[in-house]
């Protein structure tokens, strides 16, 4: 299912670290299961001080060790994808971009009861703009887009294909089938025929025509983080690949709005390739994020729900 998790953007997105369960078979992490972790497998690390981090995030936990790193415990089995694919690509990619990106230092294997792989990474100061929003949003607009067009422009070489590997960046006519059932579970909440009119529109935009790009795959504002205002890092990496940059427009329906809409529109145009087909699609994606979330996480996450029926209306504001 769709997450906005990693370690810095989620431990300021604002929800409780209570422990809501998000799956029906997630494992039951806390402090103390960390503590034995570390003990056993990183002893450098024993002793610093250990805590849960407020998260909304629903594929992983987030536990602060000590000053400068972050433990995360994956919740479903598909979260220890983003171990391989951060661990292998983000060191490859990250020279190339203009902002801080997670630094995976160690790694870590099922132990103590709990039935994961884990991983730990450096600690990225700042606020996810989910849970602290930047005031000027044009520019952050702008921001943005010269972070998709700098991610746009690195050597695709031997990169995860996002059609091979099922990834966001794959055409979008993948998504019909789950898009429509989602759709048809939120007939109770939202207008169908006019969500089903945009998902149309966006599959009449037919598929990306040029030379495959680098995609981020959940460039949502939880996995923004900022500080004083500015803009100074991109996390969770787990659905990068090589495809379609289309479903990193999201942000666009997820965060912005009016003039930073409009803003976040003419700068891609201005940097990228992204045309109006691509944005036609990119919307697409946004429903389709909402159409999977909202009917999974309505009885469970109750913040992300609202934030994604935000983004919803939005996108619904836009029917052709």
């Amino acid at each position: 299912m769709p997450s906005a998790s990693f370690d810095g953007a989620t431990r300021r997105k604002g929800a409780s670290v209570s422990g809501r369960r998000q799956h029906a078979d997630q494992p039951d992490v806390d402090a103390a299961l960390v503590e034995r972790l570390i003990a056993s497998q990183h002893p450098q690390w024993a002793g610093l001080p250990i805590r849960r981090v407020a998260s909304d995030g629903t594929t992983n936990a987030i536990f602060r060790l000590g000053a400068e790193m972050a433990v995360r415990l994956p919740l479903v089995r598909y979260g220890e994808t983003a171990i391989d694919v951060e661990g292998c690509w983000l060191p490859r990619i990250a020279p190339g971009l203009p902002l801080e990106v997670p630094a995976q230092v160690a790694t870590g294997a099922p132990g103590a009861g709990y039935p994961f792989r884990w991983s730990v990474h450096r600690w990225i100061e700042g606020s996810a703009v989910s849970a602290a929003p930047v005031d000027d949003l044009p520019t952050l607009a702008a921001s943005v887009a010269a972070w998709l067009a700098a991610l746009h422009r690195l050597d695709t070489t031997g990169g995860p294909d996002a059609a091979a590997h099922d990834l966001r960046g794959a055409p979008l006519a993948r998504r019909d089938a789950e898009t429509r059932r989602g759709l048809a579970a939120l007939a109770d909440d939202v207008d169908v025929g006019a969500a089903r009119a945009v998902w149309e529109d966006a599959l009449r935009a037919g598929t990306w025509s040029r030379r495959p790009v680098w995609t981020h795959g959940d460039l949502l504002p939880g996995n923004l983080l900022a500080r004083d205002g500015r803009l100074v890092a991109v996390i969770d990496f787990a659905g990068l690949g090589v495809g379609d940059p289309a479903c990193d427009l999201m942000i666009a329906w997820g965060l912005f709005a009016g003039a930073s809409r409009a803003a976040f529109k003419a700068a891609l145009r201005e940097r990228t390739d992204v045309d109006e087909a691509t944005w036609a699609r990119g919307r697409g994606h946004a429903l389709y994020h909402a159409a999977i979330y909202i009917p999974y996480y309505r009885d469970t996450n109750p913040r992300g729900v609202a934030a994604v029926r935000r983004q919803l209306a939005a996108v619904l504001e836009e029917a052709p």
